[in-house]
């Protein structure tokens, strides 16, 4: 195979017989080989530069966590804390960039290895080779060493969604019990009476199974208010009634069971919060707890 000089055209043959595309022809036997041919240094140029690089972004990135941060540029622990935040703020463009980077470096630093005579600068693609290996390791080692916190802090955020929700709900039944001296008998009872101007008790009720609310009486109390009727307590009875919007019936709910669908959003699962009297836990908390209660089948039984 024969390229034209001139024209960069290829074809089988020889040159002196002129290029079938341009016509050019050779003038004379291709001048020999210099007896002495400088290293090139290309190849460690590269490495070194994307080592200098690569260390250049991490130092930055750590030092803007510092002063956007607010910590102490004297104490090694704020270091430490702004390398961690800088490894995270890198971890999705960097580390598949860097792991690339290491990958090709290898490769042309065994190539700069295996044959000195055409490429120098090895001391120099080493320690760049070896500073973008660092700096993926070091980014490995801040995010696995915080990952374990992290994974904590996202399930606490999780939690508070639903304590929210929940700590609403029990706000809401605490003014519901004040006002007729009962828990409400369902949810769409206290969706009826008690008033919502901001929205946060139906945006709590949204989350909240209507099955899964069990209210209870304590029978022994209720029996006891049914004391014999004084000296006018007809007349009590007929002056209070144009007010009184007490709801019907005559069984006084003195305690109630909530049961709040996890993250799977399906009620009865392992995964279930349960919530009384202004406590919320999960439903295997409440099964090891010794509360005098149950699990069935992910559903609480008294």
């Amino acid at each position: 195979m024969t390229i034209c000089p001139c024209c960069g055209f290829k074809f089988v043959g020889a040159l002196s017989n002129g290029c079938r595309q341009c016509g050019a022809r050779s003038v004379g036997e291709p001048l020999p080989r210099p007896a002495h041919e400088l290293p090139s240094y290309g190849r460690a140029l590269v490495l070194a530069v994307a080592g200098s690089l690569t260390v250049l972004l991490f130092l930055t990135q750590t030092v803007i966590a510092v002063f956007s941060k607010s910590l102490d540029p004297l104490g090694g622990w704020s270091w430490i804390t702004a390398g961690q935040i800088a490894a995270w703020r890198l971890k999705w463009v960097s580390i598949p960039l860097l792991i690339v980077t290491v990958w090709l470096g290898r490769k042309l630093y065994r190539s700069i290895k295996q044959n000195p005579e055409k490429f120098c600068g090895l001391k120099h693609a080493r320690r760049g080779l070896f500073a973008t290996s660092f700096v993926v390791f070091l980014i490995a080692l801040l995010i696995g060493v915080t990952l374990p916190e992290r994974l904590r802090q996202r399930q606490m955020a999780k939690d508070a969604t639903f304590k929210a929700h929940y700590y609403k709900f029990e706000t809401a039944t605490l003014e519901y019990q004040l006002r007729y001296q009962t828990y409400p008998a369902d949810i769409a009872d206290l969706r009826k009476r008690i008033p919502d101007p901001d929205g946060t008790l139906a945006e709590a009720l949204r989350f909240i199974d209507p099955n899964g609310y069990r209210p209870s009486a304590d029978f022994a109390a209720n029996a006891a208010e049914k004391t014999p009727s004084l000296r006018g307590a007809a007349i009590r009875r007929v002056s209070l009634s144009a007010t009184d919007d007490t709801p019907s019936g005559s069984l006084a709910f003195t305690t109630y069971e909530l049961q709040l669908p996890g993250e799977d959003k399906i009620l009865g699962t392992e995964d279930d919060w349960i919530g009384s009297n202004g406590i919320l836990k999960r439903v295997t908390e409440v099964s090891k707890g010794g509360v005098g209660r149950s699990v069935s089948a992910g559903i609480l039984q008294p």
